[in-house]
């Protein structure tokens, strides 16, 4: 019992076998509660005699007017990165007029640590919803704010069927289709792929595009594509590695920072770029300007898809009407990286 005798929601969790945050889904008549769960609930309740106070309900009720990202970061990536910054601005443009605010965890990449940040932004009632990006292979996510009651919104393609909504640009494949055509066009064969890493969704859809463009023009990939970490010193190495074999004409990377590396490696290695080695990257990053030579690079709609993402998420809460915000298709932007090859 609470410290004034009179049963608590967590004495009715206890006696139940269940969490906290299920019995307030049960009080406040939430999904994602099997109907064995609600009764268990409900049968602890009365058998406590305990009835939650008009106020407590009244809070939980009332929106918090603030969305939820929580941010993996494993050892070697910050814990922000300019995609990342992009893509919170575009949220902020739809949440900021309306009264919402964004609130952000970071999380290492220990074993739990996301899991328990979702779990304590339910349980604590802090959020009204949460936003998902970096769709994963096998993403357990999703089962798990089902279970928490939480809405959610993916920014990315989902690995399987889900009915979580999720927001993608149109025509996603484009631009490394783009980013192919244009080497093949200027004679290059030899084309590597530094991709990011192999449990992430957009990898295997762009490794898949990659194939494809090249097998329609009768090529194959060569010399090899490689999966990558997203980190500058595993560009560094990788283009080391894929400079010691045969060498490519050509390198496309999963990102504008891992291209940027990758780019001064090869110079450090005393390969000339683009006049011995193209280089193309991933996102249109401010960056990728400011290099010598340019960047050439995908532009991606990180802006729109942010707010898309924000959109979808609160007509679901019912803030606006259900209007779509177009996500412009990725598009190839071709500067002084890439070249004829030799």
């Amino acid at each position: 019992m609470g410290g004034s005798g009179k049963p608590t929601i967590s004495d009715v969790a206890s006696l139940a076998g269940v969490s906290v945050s299920a019995v307030s889904k049960v009080v406040n008549g939430k999904s994602g509660i099997s109907t064995a769960t609600r009764e268990r609930v409900l049968a602890a309740a009365a058998k406590l005699r305990w009835t939650p106070s008009a106020t407590a309900v009244a809070l939980r009720a009332a929106r918090t007017r603030a969305l939820g990202m929580v941010l993996r970061r494993g050892p070697g990536l910050p814990g922000t990165d300019p995609p990342f910054t992009l893509l919170v601005d575009g949220i902020e443009r739809e949440l900021t007029p309306r009264g919402y605010g964004l609130l952000l965890h970071v999380v290492g990449g220990e074993q739990g640590a996301e899991e328990a940040a979702y779990r304590r932004l339910a349980e604590e009632g802090r959020v009204d919803g949460v936003l998902l990006t970096g769709s994963r292979v096998g993403d357990t996510r999703f089962a798990l704010l089902r279970d928490l009651g939480l809405p959610a919104v993916l920014v990315g393609t989902p690995w399987d069927d889900d009915p979580i909504p999720s927001v993608r640009a149109t025509h996603p494949d484009r631009g490394i289709r783009q980013a192919v055509e244009h080497l093949l066009r200027h004679g290059h064969r030899r084309i590597a792929y530094l991709c990011g890493p192999g449990s992430r969704v957009h990898t295997h859809h762009r490794k898949r595009v990659f194939k494809e463009v090249l097998g329609e023009n009768g090529f194959v990939p060569s010399p090899s594509v490689v999966d990558g970490d997203f980190t500058p010193a595993g560009a560094a190495v990788g283009v080391a590695d894929l400079l010691a074999g045969p060498r490519p004409t050509a390198i496309l990377f999963a990102d504008d920072s891992m291209a940027v590396a990758g780019l001064s490696a090869a110079r450090r290695l005393g390969v000339d770029v683009p006049r011995e080695l193209s280089v193309i990257g991933h996102d249109d990053l401010p960056l990728s300007e400011l290099v010598h030579p340019r960047l050439t690079t995908v532009r991606q709609d990180l802006v729109g898809l942010g707010q898309a993402a924000a959109r979808v998420l609160l007509a679901a809460l019912g803030e606006v009407e259900d209007a779509p915000v177009r996500v412009n298709p990725p598009e190839l932007v071709i500067r002084e990286s890439t070249g004829p090859a030799r």
